[in-house]
Formats: C-alpha cells, sequence, structure tokens
C-alpha cells in the first residue's frame, strides 16, 4: 500500500458521522491537491470489513460518484441516509448542511 493511500485513509477516518467531503478535499489533506482521482482510487482498494468510512466521500457536488453497475452507489447512499444525510432531488446533498470543515 503506497504513503498515499494510508494518508487518504489517515483523512477519512477522521471524518465525523453524518458529515461529507469532497475527493479533491481528502486529496489536499492528504497533501496532493490535484490528485482527487488518486484518493478515489486508493477508496476503491480498501480491503472487506475496513474501519475507513468510504461512503462519506463524494464528488464536489456533494453526489455519489461510485459505479452504479457494482451496487456501491446504492449502499454509499443507504449508509449516509443511515448517518443523517438527506440528498435532493438532483442526488445531491447539501455542502452548507452536511459538509465537513476539518479546519473549523
Amino acid at each position: 500500500m503506497s504513503a498515499f493511500s494510508e494518508r487518504v485513509y489517515a483523512c477519512v477516518r477522521r471524518i465525523p458521522k453524518g458529515r461529507i467531503i469532497n475527493y479533491g478535499s481528502v486529496a489536499a489533506l492528504a497533501g496532493r491537491p490535484r490528485a482527487a482521482r488518486g484518493v478515489g482510487y486508493a477508496l476503491s482498494h480498501l480491503p472487506p470489513g475496513t474501519d475507513v468510512p468510504w461512503w462519506r466521500v463524494v464528488n464536489r457536488r456533494g453526489a455519489i460518484s461510485t459505479s452504479r453497475a457494482s451496487g456501491l452507489a446504492q449502499q454509499q447512499r443507504a449508509l449516509l441516509e443511515r448517518e443523517g444525510i438527506v440528498f435532493d432531488e438532483l442526488g445531491e446533498a447539501s455542502w452548507e448542511r452536511f459538509g465537513w470543515d476539518p479546519y473549523g
């Protein structure tokens, strides 16, 4: 596992329940601000039974970006809704209401 992946996992573990953050913000927190795709790659390679709350990472619109074909999109939405995240008719969550500011 790469050092970047380890930093990504450490950052994602800090996200509080009921909050979301986007891939680009995780990349910046992990020290590589232009590596949003790398964050997605790292999260897609988590081992089964991980303690990393991967479902709290969404795209910049507050929407789910995981593969619909694999069923992960439905799983991610269900996990977020279980934590109180609400999606609008476009499938987007409010950054003002649910966004996590790691600096604030």
